[in-house]
């Protein structure tokens, strides 16, 4: 490209893409934490999202269910809890300290002045008094184990106080002191979200003490994410590392210069791999379909999307707030949508047709199949819904 670097096109980001997310036939993994490790993070917004996504990954995913719940809430090996962007993810056990001091930290601090402030403008009791409730709290969540936000507020009342937010405003509301001290709680990483009170995808979680670990340095633990995260995800943008971390640029060219991370030549700009991953990289033996749920982490990987997923694609594909829906990928990229109608049946649809042929069509229905016969009768609507998705599960 004339500045010296190494070109990477599309062909070979998106045949990297196939192999380390272990979309592509001997890519896919034998287990939920060989999946979760190899993504680094997988997204828990919508918690059927975490199942959808481990099970397109398997290599057999017959038992996706309950081996992801062993290792969520038996196994302790995979952990909820809140990451980049304030968003939930599921992380394997291992990243926890490193996802709280490399995100967690700033976001909490954010988060409990907030809180203060709100209970401060509504009249409500001061910050030593939320001192007392949060110390109650804690002893009881330890005394039972796991528990929901209303039987913690049996041991202490006083989780059950209200005050209104944004007296006033279009948006005024009531919030439980509950509500918000346990999001708190969750953000500084002392508690950590548990099984849920229903199915697979139920939204309704028990809380848990979270286990102690020890807290890296701030800039070791950025350096230490955004070596995995680009170990898997490489090439990518500063735009695009700035954008997944959620961190001021500032923190992501340290992190980039503390890792000793390359630099190559995108279609966009100048990109960045870990050391020694310039060469070229081999992709899947084999083309490869997969149907990857809303907000997989795929999907939702790069700011940066066209090299897999064409602009024209996107009305169809997200919902308004920037939420991907379901989507079909066919040996790399965003070949349609799928979405699961009321009888289970799973439907899909191209809206990309270019080099897909009767193969590929062939490949996409039996992974249509497999998904069918691994989710069972569980009914899926994704959390955030998309215009495709709504059609198709009509």
């Amino acid at each position: 490209m004339g500045d010296g670097l190494r070109y990477i096109g599309v062909a070979e980001r998106r045949a990297r893409l196939g192999a380390r997310h272990r979309l592509g036939g001997a890519a896919r993994a034998a287990g939920p934490v060989e999946v979760a490790e190899s993504l680094v993070a997988l997204h828990g917004t919508d918690p059927a999202t975490v199942y959808l996504a481990v099970g397109a990954r398997l290599a057999d995913a017959a038992k996706t269910v309950a081996r992801t719940e062993r290792a969520l809430y038996e196994d302790r090996a995979l952990v909820r809890m809140h990451g980049m962007r304030h968003t939930v993810f599921v992380f394997p056990a291992e990243l926890t300290a490193v996802v709280h001091a490399s995100t967690g930290l700033a976001v909490a601090g954010r988060e409990r002045a907030s809180l203060v402030k709100d209970m401060a403008k509504a009249g409500a009791p001061d910050a030593a008094w939320l001192a007392e409730v949060e110390e109650s709290a804690l002893a009881a969540l330890a005394r039972r184990g796991q528990a929901t936000a209303a039987e913690l507020a049996a041991d202490e009342p006083r989780l059950r106080e209200q005050f209104v937010y944004a007296a006033g405003k279009s948006y005024e509301g009531v919030h439980t002191v509950s509500t918000r001290l346990l999001r708190v709680l969750g953000v500084e990483g002392k508690v950590v979200r548990g099984r849920p009170l229903g199915s697979w995808t139920s939204s309704q979680f028990r809380w848990a003490v979270a286990p102690e670990h020890p807290e890296p340095a701030v800039a070791e633990a950025q350096a230490e994410l955004l070596r995995r995260w680009l170990a898997v995800c490489g090439p990518a943008t500063e735009a695009d590392l700035k954008w997944w971390t959620g961190w001021r640029v500032t923190e992501v060219r340290r992190a980039l210069a503390a890792i000793g991370a390359q630099s190559v030549s995108l279609d966009e700009g100048t990109g960045y791999v870990v050391d020694g991953d310039v060469g070229p990289v081999a992709g899947p033996a084999e083309p490869w379909a997969a149907l990857l749920p809303a907000l997989d982490p795929t999907a939702m990987g790069w700011q940066r999307r066209e090299w897999y997923l064409a602009p024209e694609l996107w009305p169809a594909l997200f919902d308004r707030s920037g939420n991907v829906g379901p989507t079909v990928w066919w040996n790399g990229r965003v070949v349609g949508g799928w979405a699961q109608r009321a009888d289970g049946e799973i439907v899909w649809r191209l809206l990309d047709s270019e080099g897909v042929g009767r193969d590929a069509e062939a490949a996409i229905t039996a992974e249509a199949e497999r998904l069918r016969e691994w989710v069972g009768s569980t009914r899926v609507t994704p959390r955030f819904r998309t215009p495709l998705e709504r059609e198709l599960s009509a």
